[in-house]
C-alpha cells in the first residue's frame, strides 16, 4: 500500500505500478495523495514524473491534478479545498479512461474486420495491455477481449515479453480469466508464427507516441512491427489520445528509459534461494554487463494504424495525428 508520494514513486520505478495508461492515474492520485497529506505539491508531483520518463500518461495524469490543485487553492486559498480538487482530477481522469478503453476496443475490431478476412482473428500481442494497465478493461488487449466476445478471436498469441515476463505472468493471467483461447510464447519464437502463415494481426499498446507518428512501446515491439511489414501482416497500436505527445516531434527525440542489468542477468522467483545482487538467479557470468532498455521505437512507416478513443489513424502521418488531437481537444472543451 503506498500511503504517500515517495512510496508511489517506489512502486512505479519497482514497476509494481506499469503500464502507459494507469501511469497517468496513479500519477494524479500521487498529486492528491501528496495535497491531502500535506506535503509540498510541486516536489512530489516532478519526482512522480520523473519515477518513469518514457510513458508520457504519467506526466499528463501528474500535471493534470497538479493544475487543478493550484487552480484551486489560487481561488480559495484553502489547501483542503485544494486537496479536493486535486482528487476530483484524479476521480475523473480514472473515469475518462474507462471510457476510453470501450471506445478503443469497439474501434479495434472494427478495424480488424476491416484489414483482416475469413472470421476468426489470430492476433500477436506484446507485455501486458489489458485491465492490469488500465482504468478500464486495457488498450490492445481491449480489442483482442471485445473479438473474444464476439465470437471473432481464434487465438491469442502472447509473447512472454523478456526479460521480465509481463506476458506471461499478466497478459496470460488475464487471457485465462476470460477464457480467451491463448498461446504463449517466447519472443524469438515469433518469426516462425509469421512464416507459417498464423499471424492475421499484430496488437500492441504504446508508452508514447510522437508527433510523426513513431511509437515508443515496451523493448521487442520494433522486431515484431519489422516481421509484420515483410509478412504483410497489420500491425496496429492502440493507445489513448493522450499518449500522443505533439511536444515529442519524432523517434529520436524519445528518451528510452535504461532499466537495471541485473533484470536481464538474473532470474527473479518466489520461494526460490536468491544469490543474485538483484535477489534472483544469476543466469550469465559474474560481472557481464547488459543492455537492457525498456522500450524500443518503431517508425510510423511500419504502423498500419494506430487506434485511440477518438477513431483509428490510418496511415500513419503527423497531419493525421494532429487532427485527430484537435478533433479530441474540441470535444473535451464541448
Amino acid at each position: 500500500m503506498c500511503t504517500d508520494a515517495p512510496a508511489l514513486v517506489e512502486a512505479i520505478c519497482s514497476l509494481a505500478v506499469r503500464g502507459a495508461p494507469v501511469l497517468g492515474i496513479a500519477g494524479a492520485y500521487g498529486v492528491a495523495l501528496a495535497a491531502a497529506r500535506g506535503f509540498d505539491v510541486a516536489e512530489a508531483a516532478r519526482a512522480l514524473e520523473g519515477a518513469r520518463p518514457t510513458a508520457v500518461n504519467l506526466s499528463v495524469g501528474v500535471r493534470r491534478a497538479e493544475a487543478a490543485h493550484a487552480a484551486a487553492l489560487a481561488k480559495s486559498g484553502d489547501p483542503e479545498a485544494a486537496a479536493a480538487a486535486a482528487l476530483v482530477a484524479a476521480r475523473t481522469l480514472h473515469r475518462e479512461d474507462a471510457e476510453a478503453s470501450a471506445r478503443m476496443a469497439a474501434h479495434g475490431l472494427a478495424l480488424l474486420d476491416e484489414l483482416v478476412s475469413g472470421g476468426g482473428h489470430r492476433i500477436l500481442t506484446h507485455c501486458n495491455t489489458g485491465s492490469l494497465v488500465s482504468g478500464g478493461e486495457g488498450t490492445a488487449f481491449a480489442v483482442a477481449l471485445q473479438a473474444h466476445r464476439a465470437g471473432r478471436l481464434r487465438r491469442l498469441w502472447v509473447d512472454e515479453t523478456r526479460p521480465l515476463l509481463q506476458g506471461a505472468r499478466l497478459t496470460a493471467y488475464e487471457a485465462a480469466r476470460s477464457g480467451m483461447a491463448y498461446t504463449l510464447l517466447t519472443d524469438n519464437a515469433a518469426g516462425s508464427l509469421f512464416a507459417a502463415g498464423e499471424v492475421d494481426a499484430v496488437l500492441i499498446g504504446a508508452d508514447r507516441i510522437a508527433a510523426d507518428g513513431s511509437v515508443a512501446n515496451k523493448v521487442g515491439s520494433y522486431p515484431l512491427a519489422v516481421l509484420a511489414r515483410y509478412h504483410h501482416v497489420p500491425f496496429i497500436v492502440v493507445a489513448p489520445v493522450t499518449t500522443i505527445d505533439p511536444d515529442t516531434p519524432d523517434g529520436a527525440s524519445i528518451e528510452v528509459e535504461q532499466r537495471p542489468g541485473f533484470e536481464v542477468t538474473e532470474i527473479t522467483a518466489p520461494q526460490v534461494p536468491v544469490t543474485g545482487a538483484g535477489g534472483g538467479i544469476p543466469v550469465a557470468p559474474l560481472g557481464a554487463q547488459a543492455y537492457n532498455p525498456a522500450f524500443d521505437v518503431t517508425p510510423p512507416e511500419l504502423v498500419t494504424a494506430i487506434v485511440t478513443e477518438g477513431g483509428a489513424v490510418s496511415p500513419v502521418t503527423a497531419e493525421a495525428l494532429a487532427e485527430l488531437c484537435a478533433r479530441s481537444r474540441q470535444v473535451t472543451i464541448s
